[in-house]
């Protein structure tokens, strides 16, 4: 590691947990990645398990994106700098850090309008034929390495990345305070999201979800309320803003039409590639209908509601797993009773 500054000895190789096909999973041996002038190398600590990691295990493909050499997956990691690029100031050394898993390219269009998560080239963690960070070790630009305080465990410096997801969906929708919000799905980004959206001042949050310990884990992380799948909300309960976290037509259906007239739908879940809409509905109620693409400028907000706790993230976490027990956290990220299986590359 020619021109790297590291806090003493680091060993040239580390065990990485590889996607081969789907279901095909194993660990090997690789060399431990050198930061290149304005990197920095980072000591995984946590990796949450996504549902797209779960999606290339099971199908080998997310859309477009297609698996056809071996990959690391996850892209929800947090860690400590233990090496640092020639350009890279030596105070950071030592430093606990959140990565931003999105590398743009800084240059283009989109990116010099500050909305670099529209960026055609952007290089994304555990997206093919980009490497994720199930492994020991990742190099990455030293300013999508976030400081995080002692206030943040590891697990939640990791799932600040789920956590950036939901306040892009909250700010797409206009959340603020007084709000009265309906999220659909009660998985880690629908419970990110209804925390975010109490924290962004709203008074109601209402969550659905087809499986009872995931609304319940909804009231215990601070919906004022629940309701069954599919329900459409009286007139007179009509919401403010409709986030869908699910990706099921039928909640997209049924959020549609509990939204007030001028409010606000936005699309967040991945289901099927095309899902009916009720166009008359969303034109006779002059409706706000938006889609997200990950998130832009959320890492710093992001850090600060996790630390002054009003976010809870490490509530999320429900099993821990090794390297070698990679299928197993991806298994369990598929159980409606467990909310977020996490990775320690480490042990």
């Amino acid at each position: 590691m020619t021109d790297v500054r590291t806090a003493g000895t680091l060993p040239t190789t580390m065990r990485v947990s590889v996607l081969y096909g789907v279901g095909e999973l194993g660990v090997e041996d690789r060399p431990v990645p050198a930061p290149g002038a304005d990197e920095v190398l980072v000591e995984v600590g946590s990796v949450g398990v996504c549902g797209s990691d779960v999606h290339y295990y099971r199908h080998g493909r997310i859309g477009d994106h297609v698996v056809r050499a071996p990959l690391v997956l996850g892209h929800e990691a947090g860690g400590r700098i233990v090496g640092l690029g020639a350009d890279v100031p030596a105070e950071r050394l030592g430093e606990r850090v959140s990565l931003e898993p999105g590398i743009p390219c800084r240059h283009c269009e989109q990116c010099r309008h500050g909305r670099y998560n529209l960026c055609p080239d952007v290089r994304f963690f555990a997206t093919p034929p980009i490497d994720g960070a199930f492994c020991q070790y990742v190099a990455v630009p030293a300013d999508f390495a976030y400081p995080v305080p002692e206030a943040i465990s590891d697990d939640a410096a990791g799932l600040l990345e789920p956590l950036s997801v939901g306040i892009w969906s909250c700010r797409k929708a206009g959340v603020g305070p007084g709000s009265r919000v309906l999220i659909a799905g009660a998985g880690p980004i629908g419970l990110v999201t209804a925390q975010v959206a109490a924290a962004f001042g709203a008074t109601e949050v209402i969550a659905t979800d087809v499986a009872a310990p995931r609304l319940d884990a909804a009231r215990r992380l601070g919906a004022t309320g629940t309701v069954p799948a599919g329900t459409v909300l009286a007139a007179t309960d009509a919401v403010d803003a409709f986030i869908d976290c699910s990706g099921a037509a039928p909640a997209v259906d049924a959020g549609i039409r509990s939204v007030r007239p001028a409010g606000s739908v936005v699309l967040v879940g991945m289901g099927a590639d095309e899902i009916p809409l009720p166009v008359p509905v969303i034109q006779n109620r002059e409706l706000r209908l938006t889609g997200t693409f990950r998130y832009a400028n959320t890492w710093p907000l992001a850090i600060a509601l996790a630390a002054g706790g009003r976010v809870d993230l490490d509530a999320l976490v429900t099993g821990h797993f090794g390297l070698a027990q990679v299928d197993a956290a991806l298994a369990a990220s598929e159980d409606p009773n467990a909310i977020k299986a996490v990775v320690t590359p480490q042990h």
